[in-house]
């Protein structure tokens, strides 16, 4: 079931709109939640996907997606672009049909206790000084590296951090997430299919391990596919 934030971190962020609305469904996300309901984590052209942003909306819209986030590597060209594209979309259909809500996001690198992690972010605003380091299409560079600079950018500019894939990196994703958690992380990438497996099914047995310290610690879990190939349904 969903956890809600801590009030610590909930005294700390004043969050957008967006961020609010991703962290109402983060609250309530399960392993059943991607890829056919949400999907909060893939790519475009506009980073170093396949799909053209256009295609990632069709898709979506095709699947039945109630929401989903673009989080090309440190841009945003491509969220803008599915923007312009679902809004030709509503007015071409009249309207007539549901469409996914589609959330800001970027996937950004950072260094975490000497590991190269990535850290989502969702719902930020795009314009605010706080981001500028992280949205100019390659890994940020010096002090703006570091984990906790990136989770306070994110937050500073109304958004939520949360920590990519945890079970990929060179550290154990139980020495991550506890150390993400002290910089003061928003969440975790609980549900996630490494090892890319046909049909997409988060990993039950680090997904476990993840679930388990995300809920003790009252971190928000998120899913996603990290679609870099031609379906939303997969990885690659």
């Amino acid at each position: 079931m969903g956890r809600a934030l801590t009030n610590r971190t909930a005294d700390r962020i004043n969050l957008t709109a967006a961020a609010a609305q991703v962290q109402s469904v983060l609250q309530g996300i399960e392993a059943e939640s991607c890829p056919r309901t949400y999907n909060f984590h893939l790519h475009t052209t506009c980073s170093d996907g396949k799909l053209q942003p256009r295609e990632v909306m069709e898709q979506a819209i095709a699947i039945g997606l109630r929401g989903l986030a673009i989080t090309d590597h440190h841009g945003i060209r491509g969220y803008e672009a599915a923007c312009a594209w679902l809004e030709d979309y509503q007015w071409r259909s009249g309207g007539r049909s549901p469409l996914p809500k589609l959330w800001v996001g970027t996937e950004i690198n950072a260094d975490l206790q000497g590991t190269e992690v990535h850290i989502l972010a969702y719902g930020f605003q795009a314009d605010h000084v706080a981001m500028r380091p992280y949205l100019i299409g390659r890994p940020p560079q010096g002090d703006a590296h570091l984990a906790p600079a990136v989770i306070t950018a994110i937050q500073r500019a109304g958004g939520l951090a949360v920590l990519a894939h945890p079970a990929r990196y060179r550290r154990s994703p139980q020495e991550l997430i506890l150390a993400a958690h002290r910089y003061g992380i928003d969440g975790v990438e609980t549900y996630y299919a490494y090892g890319n497996p046909t049909p997409w099914q988060a990993t039950p047995e680090p997904t476990q391990a993840v679930a388990a310290l995300a809920a003790e610690l009252n971190l928000l879990s998120s899913c996603g596919t990290d679609t870099h190939g031609r379906s939303l349904l997969s990885r690659l």
